[in-house]
């Protein structure tokens, strides 16, 4: 009898050890078969680290009860006191209830996991052939071929041997169990076996080393007649004189004379080899053997002589069946046979690239899997669906036939060896290789283990959420398994899709496969029919694009027929390779006689995946570098995306400024300045935030924003400086008559500017000495004048608007006022929102010295010794809450809005504002005009929490992020997100989501900003 509280306590333990129904485990650890072991606890935390613990102890249980008498306790004794047996058979237990059915049925079986018990003995084919020899008829054969089956499964589950040699091993353990069958079949009829010489070719994954736990064993049957056989079968034949001398062989007059019959003899034997591994019986099958692959499939004979088979190669084969052929491999029977079928094919697999329309065939094999796939089933289809196992296997394959022919380092049959000789060979890109290496195993892990469960063939994920969990729990997904194994295969199924899309439809493959060895040209024909396939909304202008680019006989078409296929397969990467090509084309028409600029895409790598990155993001990049193409060679230089000083910019734009003979043309060279750097910051932005082939994306986007604002702001200011030069200049030579300085507020004072920022600034000067107030200030509003008609005259580069409206009275206020005035002004008449404005001011231009007196004019406001008042605090709250009613766009969605929406800029601004203005007096961290810093010193200071202080954080850095991409995709400014489906698709990419993903962009952007809003309506409203 248990003891209750005892009850409880197991209960207790189960519950925590991931059994999900404790009751029904407590009852059968307290049953007789477990009795012994039932509170051993190291036997609970092994059944606790198991896939399905429950699953595990039932099977547990049954093992135990069907024992034969007396070798129960031995069972048990070694399974507490052998951890290595123990994790292996719980392991068994806890993920197959086929296997676990196995040892309930042959309980003696559990033995077999002992044999290779150190992790460094790992079995072969000979080993397996061990295992298979005592069996001597179909049902002990399924027995055995079982018992061998645990011993792979056990070391897998246990992580001993991974997912490639877990797949190898199995593909051993079939090539032992083929010819075990055939020893079989042979037996039952000597004579047939006498009268022939069979050859088993193993196909598919058997034939490439890496095959699944239930899978159709694809093979082909190649014999010829036995040489010096007789009437009656006599002597020679399968295992005879024959096979072990090497004597005959096919065209041998004996082999020639006796064909018929020997080929009758080896179907038979073919077909019962097939019988004895399909057939199922109370042990279950093996699996089906599948000669299918064979020529004329189903309507072909089972069987065929060489020259049979060579003659149907020659002649009629498909496409389709070359690339089968590149797994073959002799597995079983007569083994001078199977070599010479492999020599004899192997000639035809490597020159099947020449076939015509080869590529085109391959591709439209593929298509035509995908499109048969039942609708309800793609989602959940693991080896056939978009993004699955067999995307890529078909993509390895296709590079492989195409480049086999000369390099025979890829001629491998299984799928990760070719990939590997394929990057080593620098057919595929490292990093692409990487990314498909580890997305094939993590899915093959997952199609290994939901076969195992039951030994069934299936491909498809289940959708049970018991079913999910044990899945994910055997792949090392513990905390949340559903959830983490959803994420995990969306992931590497994401990766495959858009990988084999690079790489499966590359049109360079066509121009390799279609032309002779030594001539490479790509053909605008060939490459028009895979447009469609990469993502182009409007093929036949892009066909028109590669046939300018890329027709006749010149160096600059020459060069452009090397680069295009790898341009298209990174304009395939974005959310609108159209306008990528387009731009492509734009940029090689205007630069296409320069020497370097074809030379440096060719031999830089990098710059030319960084032009097709930057071409196809959006209008912004582009249009700045179609002004001035000359750009382009930033791209190819590894510090030409490093961001500049604001002195190193400053320096040239006044140099630019003081070469220029009058003021229109200094200011003219200004804005090139900026338009250049504009370009390098928004190329360096683009390039980082997609990643390229040998650089990841960057993943810490706060850095990204900082980069952008600082960069633009500097940009900016350099810019402000040269106006305000070639202003004084034109007018007054060296010398203003009164010292002038611009300081800058809002984002630009925070060194926070965007892509399609205005410059927000305050303008004050201070007469010199001798100059009268009412000339000083006429002059100062002449240079103002005068520098805002500059910055925004009509030329090819984009304006730079300033907005002075944040000055005192503000639009009603004066342009400009001397220091004194700012100073009377503040003293006399501020209001708490100018002190607020105050907080984000930073001199940019002019006068040094005035700027920095300014500064210390204005400290006291924008940081006051006595902190705030209830009345300011409430004035700022009014005015928040006024702002957010009033200046909200109609019809904008306040859940989408980045800067008055939501938990949007505004209100993680505001916040940090108020808590500038309250505690800045104590906190001198928090006297800094950039938002992050000043949230950051908040934190620091402890007067928010570090995780409402990251989801502030993180609602502004993103934010700030969709804003600047809005303009880098949309070429003009926006404060929401696009509403044309390609446009918000490329914002999408450039925040890091995959095609087809905007609505989880849009749910994570909501989800992001309502909780940053939770904590501004706590802290900015309530606090």
């Amino acid at each position: 009898m248990t003891v209750p509280g005892r009850r409880s306590s197991t209960f207790t333990r189960l519950l925590r050890s991931g059994f999900t129904d404790p009751s029904a485990a407590a009852r059968l650890l307290e049953s007789d078969a477990l009795a012994p072991v039932n509170t051993d606890p190291v036997l609970l935390d092994a059944l606790g680290g198991t896939a399905d613990p429950d699953l595990a102890l039932r099977g547990l249980a049954r093992l135990a009860e069907a024992q034969p008498a007396g070798e129960r306790p031995g069972l048990l004794d070694t399974l507490t006191s052998s951890k290595p047996l123990r994790d292996r058979l719980l392991g068994v237990l806890g993920a197959s209830e086929a296997l676990a059915d196995h040892l309930a049925r042959h309980p003696r079986d559990w033995h077999a996991l002992i044999t290779y018990e150190a992790a460094d003995l790992h079995p072969g084919l000979a080993e397996f052939e061990q295992g298979l020899a005592e069996a001597h008829d179909p049902v002990a054969l399924r027995v055995a071929y079982r018992r061998c089956l645990l011993s792979i499964a056990a070391r897998d589950v246990c992580g001993t041997i991974d997912v490639a040699q877990t797949a190898a091993e199995l593909a051993d353990l079939a090539t032992a169990t083929l010819r075990a069958a055939l020893r079989i079949a042979s037996a039952a009829a000597p004579e047939d076996a006498a009268r022939c010489r069979l050859a088993v070719i193993a196909m598919g994954k058997c034939g490439g080393n890496e095959l699944n736990y239930v899978s159709d064993v694809d093979v082909i049957f190649v014999a010829e007649a036995a040489a010096g056989t007789n009437a009656n079968g006599a002597n020679g034949g399968i295992g005879g004189a024959n096979a072990a001398s090497g004597t005959g062989g096919a065209n041998s007059t004996a082999a020639t004379s006796d064909e018929p019959k020997a080929l009758q003899a080896a179907t038979r034997l073919a077909s019962h080899l097939m019988r004895i591994c399909s057939e199922t019986t109370v042990e279950g099958s093996i699996w089906p053997v599948d000669a299918n692959l064979r020529p004329e499939g189903r309507n072909g004979p089972l069987v065929r002589t060489l020259s049979s088979h060579l003659a149907y190669y020659q002649r009629w084969a498909k496409t389709w069946e070359f690339q089968a052929l590149l797994k073959a491999r002799a597995v079983a029977g007569d083994q001078e046979l199977g070599a010479a079928y492999i020599d004899a094919i192997s000639p035809l697999v490597w020159q099947a690239a020449e076939r015509e329309n080869f590529v085109a065939d391959v591709q439209q094999m593929r298509r035509r899997v995908v499109d048969n796939i039942p609708v309800s089933q793609v989602d959940r289809e693991l080896k056939l669906g978009p993004g699955g196992l067999r995307d890529v296997e078909f993509a390895v394959q296709l590079l492989q036939l195409v480049h086999g022919r000369s390099d025979a380092t890829l001629r491998s049959g299984t799928t990760l060896d070719a990939l590997h000789a394929l990057a080593a060979g620098g057919y595929v890109g490292r990093a692409d290789a990487a990314q498909l290496n580890d997305a094939y195993r993590f899915l093959r892990a997952m199609e290994h283990r939901i076969q195992l469960h039951r030994l069934r063939r299936t491909h498809l994920v289940p959708e049970d959420e018991a079913d999910l969990r044990r899945l994910g729990r055997s792949l090392g997904l513990r905390t949340e398994p559903v959830v983490e194994l959803n994420k995990a295969w969306r992931r590497h199924a994401t990766v495959v899709r858009r990988l084999h899309e690079k790489l499966f439809y590359r049109p360079l493959l066509d121009a390799v496969a279609q032309l002779a060895p030594g001539e490479t040209r790509l053909s605008p024909r060939a490459a028009g029919q895979r447009l469609e396939a990469l993502g182009y909304a409007d093929p036949v202008a892009a066909l028109r694009h590669l046939e300018a680019l890329a027709s006749g006989v010149t160096r600059k078409a020459a060069i452009q027929r090397t680069l295009l296929p790898v341009m298209l397969g990174w304009f395939a990467d974005s959310a609108d390779p159209d306008a990528g090509l387009l731009g492509f084309r734009k940029v090689s028409d205007a630069l296409g006689k320069t020497p370097w600029y074809l030379r440096l895409l060719r031999d830089e790598g990098a710059a030319a995946e960084n032009l097709a990155r930057v071409l196809s993001a959006g209008r912004l990049a582009p249009d700045l570098l179609m002004r001035a193409p000359e750009a382009v060679a930033l791209l190819g230089d590894p510090e030409g995306l490093q961001p500049r000083t604001r002195e190193a910019l400053e320096q040239e734009v006044l140099a630019a400024v003081g070469r220029a003979d009058s003021a229109e043309a200094a200011v003219t060279a200004a804005r090139g300045v900026r338009r250049r750097e504009l370009f390098r910051t928004a190329a360096a932005d683009i390039i980082a935030s997609y990643g390229t082939e040998d650089s990841p994306a960057e993943t810490d986007h706060g850095a990204l924003v900082d980069r952008v604002g600082r960069a633009v702001s500097d940009l900016t200011a350099a810019t402000v400086a040269g106006a305000l030069r070639a202003a004084v200049r034109d007018q007054w030579g060296d010398t203003l008559p009164t010292r002038f300085a611009v300081i800058g507020v809002g984002r630009f004072g925070g060194h926070e500017l965007g892509y399609g920022s205005d410059a927000d600034v305050l303008f004050v000067h201070e007469p010199r000495e001798g100059v009268d107030e009412q000339e000083a200030a006429k002059a100062a509003q002449t240079v103002i004048a005068e520098m805002r008609r500059l910055l925004q005259l009509p030329t090819a580069d984009p304006p730079l608007l300033i907005d002075a409206d944040l000055r005192p009275e503000g639009r009603s206020g004066p342009l400009v006022r001397t220091l004194a005035s700012y100073a009377a002004y503040y003293r006399r008449w501020s209001l708490t929102w100018e002190s607020q404005a105050l907080l984000r001011a930073a001199p940019v231009a002019g006068d040094p010295d005035l700027g920095r007196r300014f500064i210390e004019l204005i400290d006291p406001l924008r940081y006051p010794a006595d902190g705030l008042g209830d009345d300011a605090i409430r004035e700022i709250r009014r005015l928040k809450a006024r702002m957010e009613s009033e200046r909200l766009p109609r019809g904008a969605d306040p859940t989408l809005h980045t800067k008055l929406g939501r938990g949007g800029l505004s209100d993680v601004e505001w916040t940090v504002q108020l808590l500038q203005m309250r505690h800045a007096r104590d906190v001198p961290a928090l006297r800094t005009t950039r938002t992050r810093e000043a949230l950051a010193a908040a934190q620091e200071a402890g007067l928010i929490p570090a995780e409402e202080a990251q989801v502030l954080d993180e609602a502004w850095v993103l934010a700030t992020r969709v804003r600047n991409a809005v303009m880098l995709v949309r070429g003009r400014a926006g404060d929401t997100f696009p509403t044309e489906a390609r446009e918000l698709a490329a914002v999408g990419r450039y925040l890091g989501y995959a095609e087809g993903t905007v609505g989880e962009m849009l749910d994570d952007y909501r989800r992001t900003t309502r909780r940053a809003r939770a904590i501004v309506d706590a802290l900015f409203y309530a606090g």
